[in-house]
């Protein structure tokens, strides 16, 4: 799979491969030092890894510019027409899906063995920002990489020989991730749906919300509680991770009913009335699962961040092109700073969210701790990305709110990341907490 990526690439599966180097370079430079003071004392001979590193590095930079250059040619596949007609309609975007399915990009991190290109959460980063950049919404393609993650991380070798390979191919998919319930919200660790372990299967009754792209896909991660909340020592005890098959559940106790929102998203809720799902589908162990989703939600986070800087690049090319072209008074509305200062200001902004999110991809992908930066990523990518919807409407006046503009369909779609996945105001509590060590607020 990793060369059904390539072949559209200038680039050799060496070169991607080099790549894993560098999330190990801090490691491997700090090794280094170390060892450089060690053979300094037997006065030998030690040469520099600079000239390797610098190879290494501006082969990641190509790999990204020939990514970014495939994703934008695929992309014209599917103008703003395309989306606006989906939009209208409320419809899922098979045929985008089906494309990037068949390039190999809806299997970028998923290992070489199981038929994935096996590339990092960097390499993703650049591919679903591009799609947004393009005008595209990526939400049908993000979802996938950062649940598989969850499998591939904390899932079995027979779960992973058993799914991977056929969610590489297209052969199934795996895009919905149920969570949040109607009565706790980001209070994840009070949710009320139970899966009690009956024989050799859990039998699962609950209800969720917000779970988009239930209706489109194969496969469904569910957090449920495997123990009562009134009997765990600790609050994020007892919660476990299931795998549910949502074509075999159909009709077996398993509702889906779509929610029409103010963009196209494709969520629902979803109703278990005494689903089975069998014990040979429990990821990882049972009532650690609240650990295995704190473990996804950095690539989530990074993902989401990434598509908010294609959005604001995507507002701010189009309003610049309309106030170059645009004349009123005589004289094109971009010579005014009213204009001018806004633009320029959420540019900076979204440069600047830019270099977050690639510092916290490259932590997440050389195994590093990186929540805070995962999370002021995500922070400071949707602030970027609304401030340069917010310019680009202002700037476009009445056409801004015209359909055929395409900047109020994409205005809608990002607001959505102001509340989710995690509010701004949830992550300015984890930096509030977590990194300035103020007390806990709620």
């Amino acid at each position: 799979m990793r060369a059904g990526i390539v072949k559209h690439l200038a680039f050799s599966s060496w070169q991607v491969a080099q790549l894993k180097l560098l999330r190990t370079i801090s490691c491997f430079l700090e090794l280094w030092a170390a060892l450089a003071v060690l053979i300094a004392d037997c006065q030998l001979p030690l040469a520099s890894p600079v000239t390797d590193l610098t190879v290494i590095i501006a082969n990641q930079l190509e790999l990204h510019r020939q990514l970014k250059a495939a994703v934008a040619e695929l992309s014209k596949d599917f103008p703003d027409s395309y989306w606006r007609e989906l939009d209208a309609r409320r419809a899922y975007p098979e045929e985008f899906v089906q494309a990037l399915t068949t390039a190999g990009y809806m299997a970028t991190l998923v290992p070489e063995e199981f038929g994935g290109a096996g590339m990092g959460v960097m390499e993703a980063a650049v591919i679903l920002e591009e799609i947004h950049r393009s005008g595209g919404n990526a939400a049908a393609c993000h979802a996938q990489m950062y649940i598989m993650g969850t499998l591939l991380r904390h899932g079995s070798q027979a779960q992973k020989k058993r799914y991977l390979p056929a969610i590489a191919s297209g052969k199934l998919r795996l895009q919905a991730f149920a969570v949040s319930e109607p009565t706790t919200g980001s209070d994840t660790t009070r949710i009320k749906t139970m899966a009690r372990r009956q024989g050799d299967k859990y039998v699962v009754k609950g209800q969720k919300i917000w779970i988009s792209r239930a209706e489109h896909s194969d496969l469904m991660l569910l957090v449920a509680r495997t123990t009562p909340a009134d009997e765990v020592k600790k609050r994020t005890d007892g919660l476990s991770v299931l795998l549910v098959d949502l074509k075999g559940a159909a009709g077996h106790g398993l509702t889906i009913r779509p929610i029409r929102t103010m963009m196209n998203h494709a969520t629902t809720e979803v109703f278990f009335d005494d689903v089975e799902v069998p014990v040979e589908n429990l990821i990882g162990e049972e009532g650690l699962g609240f650990r295995y989703l704190l473990d996804g939600l950095n690539a989530e986070r990074i993902l989401i961040a990434a598509e908010c800087l294609g959005d604001g690049r995507w507002f701010l090319e189009r309003a610049c092109r309309y106030a170059k072209e645009r004349v009123v008074f005589g004289r094109p509305i971009g010579q005014n700073q009213g204009i001018q200062f806004p633009l320029a200001r959420a540019y900076a902004n979204v440069e600047a969210a830019a270099l977050m999110v690639a510092n916290a991809a490259q932590l997440f992908d050389s195994h590093q701790p990186c929540g805070a930066q995962a999370n002021m990523a995500k922070l400071l990518a949707a602030d970027a990305s609304w401030e340069s919807a917010n310019a680009a409407v202002q700037t476009h006046g009445g056409f801004g709110f015209a359909e055929d503009y395409d900047i109020e369909r994409k205005f809608r779609e990002t607001r959505l990341y102001q509340v989710a996945p995690v509010s701004t105001n949830l992550i300015l509590a984890y930096i509030a907490e977590h990194v300035l060590g103020l007390p806990r607020s709620y």
